[in-house]
């Protein structure tokens, strides 16, 4: 454990070079890494949401591409798209942006549906089909994404399919008042991000999401993630609770969040701390427009609290 350990602390250590402060939301960034999810980030503008996901980006030694998505992005600007060769006389695949380590997409609810819906299958199967043919993605694989509130004007709600491929849904939220002096001090001169070096490797990656996987849930805790997932469907506010798939999600990012914390075994208090960034997207109550999300927070916290945990 003491080699991982040490490069999970690296790969933190230089994400907080830029990222100053909100301790538990580098974590969440470093959950979704190593149990191969992707994360979702919502928040008002300007409190670092795009800043964190380079953070990450830079902080490993791996194809980055970044993807603004706007009105009028199309889906083969993001899967790519065939094109014909004059010399070759045959068409040439020209990938896009998605076919990286780590994609950054960067306000993904600026978009239409059609268009956003093109991430889903690189998420849920880490390949891409174009004309017929299936590619896959390289490995490591992780989308970041960001969005603003969907009372903002110009935003589109996410597919509920799609926001069941992110394995963790959270807000960073404003800075205490001397972290915000921290970050104005940071950046007083330059923008830290422009000095940050990786500190990991693709390879490096692959063998802390092994390592993951190997990390020991006794049955227990396997009880109470699924205690918690019946709790939410017997929940009379809740009208659809959560799927075998976000048990299954539960405990792979608490796995990873407990080998984050040098831990090779998991811990009731990290699927507590998980339940709601992992779980409250993935139901549905009676209104999901707006304030549903806040509401879906809020019932999915009420939940947990019923379920008692394994001492």
């Amino acid at each position: 454990m003491t080699e991982t350990t040490e490069l999970v602390q690296s790969l933190a250590a230089n994400v907080r070079k830029v990222f100053v402060g909100k301790e538990q939301v580098v974590e969440a960034v470093l959950t979704a890494l190593l149990a191969e999810g992707h994360l979702l980030i919502e928040d008002a503008p300007g409190v670092g949401k795009t800043t964190l996901a380079k953070s990450l980006a830079r902080s490993i030694d791996c194809a980055f591409k970044r993807i603004q998505f706007t009105p009028d992005l199309l889906p083969s600007d993001i899967t790519g798209v065939s094109i014909y060769d004059q010399q070759e006389q045959r068409f040439v695949f020209k990938p896009g942006p998605v076919f990286a380590n780590v994609v950054l997409a960067d306000e993904i609810n600026r978009t239409n549906p059609r268009t956003q819906s093109s991430l889903l299958e690189a998420m849920s199967e880490a390949a891409v089909s174009v004309d017929g043919e299936t590619r896959p993605l390289p490995k490591p694989f992780l989308v970041l994404a960001t969005q603003n509130p969907f009372e903002f004007e110009g935003t589109y709600p996410l597919p509920e399919s799609q926001l069941d491929r992110f394995l963790i849904r959270l807000e960073i939220g404003y800075p205490t008042a001397e972290q915000e002096r921290a970050v104005l001090k940071a950046q007083q001169t330059a923008h830290p991000l422009r000095d940050l070096t990786p500190v990991v490797t693709g390879e490096q990656v692959l063998a802390l999401q092994a390592a993951t996987r190997d990390v020991r849930v006794e049955d227990s805790v396997l009880d109470y993630i699924v205690a918690i997932s019946h709790a939410s469907r017997d929940a009379p506010e809740v009208a659809v609770g959560v799927s075998p798939r976000g048990s299954l999600a539960l405990r792979r990012a608490a796995q990873a969040l407990a080998l984050v914390r040098g831990r090779d075994y998991v811990i009731p208090d990290d699927v507590k701390e998980l339940a709601v960034p992992v779980l409250a997207h993935r139901i549905v109550v009676e209104d999901e427009l707006g304030a549903g999300r806040s509401r879906a927070r809020d019932a999915m916290q009420r939940v947990v609290e019923t379920v008692a945990a394994p001492l």
